[in-house]
């Protein structure tokens, strides 16, 4: 083969590579949130009641570091259930993240629901000021819905530590789970200035 074959051939499977890391990273932007009432049933029947009653995402933490309050996370979060669990296709963003360039509270719009976003906003900007790398340093806790411990968003991505989408996937199910969704969240949050 010649190479202005091989060169030719080379960037047709580079752009059929990008084309479907971008599919697969849309696609997961646009995949459905759990049901409420089955991500009640999912709680009920994977948590231990006691780290249903206990956990929380921080336990008092917020981007300026507000002193700790609560109990220390023991709490439910999506570790491995079929439905809340790990999404392949949503590890595919950390492949197209750099490409879309999407701000973190941008995306956030795109996979939460739009009656749900205002709430899911207000909790993200007290806890991270959607800052992906937020770390309080009091609790430790990380990321944009200040998860503790941190690894709690392993589940959702292997990428958990710098991709927005996995956090805010993470973050978005955590609300739903404890709170019954973001509007349940910040009202917890308004009286605890914790969540």
């Amino acid at each position: 083969m010649s190479k202005q074959g091989t060169s030719r051939h080379s960037r047709i499977i580079t752009e059929l590579l990008c084309a479907a890391a971008v599919s697969i990273g849309l696609a997961t932007l646009w995949q459905a949130p759990p049901a409420r009432a089955e991500c009640r049933a999912l709680c009920d029947d994977a948590a231990p009641r006691t780290s249903r009653a206990s956990g929380s995402a921080s336990a008092g933490s917020s981007a300026a570091g507000s002193s700790a309050a609560g109990s220390s996370a023991a709490g439910s979060s999506g570790t491995g259930s079929s439905t809340l669990g790990p999404n392949l296709a949503g590890m595919g963003l950390s492949l197209v993240m750099p490409v879309m360039g999407f701000a973190p509270r941008t995306l956030a719009r795109m996979i939460v629901p739009a009656n749900e976003f205002p709430s899911f906003d207000n909790v993200i900007t007290n806890e991270s000021s959607w800052n992906v790398f937020a770390i309080n340093p009091k609790s430790g806790a990380y990321g944009l819905g200040q998860a503790l411990p941190p690894q709690k968003m392993a589940p959702f991505g292997a990428d958990w530590q710098v991709n927005p989408a996995t956090q805010i996937r993470w973050a978005y199910t955590y609300m739903c789970e404890r709170y019954g969704g973001p509007d349940g969240a910040w009202a917890f949050w308004q009286a605890h200035h914790w969540y």
